[in-house]
């Protein structure tokens, strides 16, 4: 299993418009065979920060996922959103491997 950390920089005056493009990719990994774990935006923190994970089977899965997306139109649509309110600053993506008990 791989689990994709993304750590977003958001323009604090748009955070209404990063939560709808939050809650469109979250069936949209799941769809694809992911696992979504959420989004979490700022609360008693700094304003502009907001983070999501979510897992894939393998980085295969993932690669695969990212593949298909481009071509989705509801990724697509998903994507135009962040693009058209500039509610994403910009976006730093790790690849972290999950430890279970």
């Amino acid at each position: 299993m791989i689990t994709c950390y993304v750590k977003y920089q958001i323009d604090p005056d748009k955070i209404d418009a990063f939560e709808s493009y939050a809650k469109l990719w979250i069936p949209l990994v799941e769809r694809f065979g992911g696992t979504h774990h959420g989004y979490f935006l700022p609360h008693e923190s700094d304003n502009d920060l907001a983070v999501t994970l979510f897992s894939f089977p393998s980085l295969s899965a993932y690669e695969t996922y990212r593949k298909d997306s481009m071509e989705d139109e509801e990724c697509i649509a998903a994507y135009n959103l962040a693009n058209s309110t500039k509610c994403i600053i910009r976006y730093d993506r790790q690849f972290l491997r999950p430890v279970f008990s």
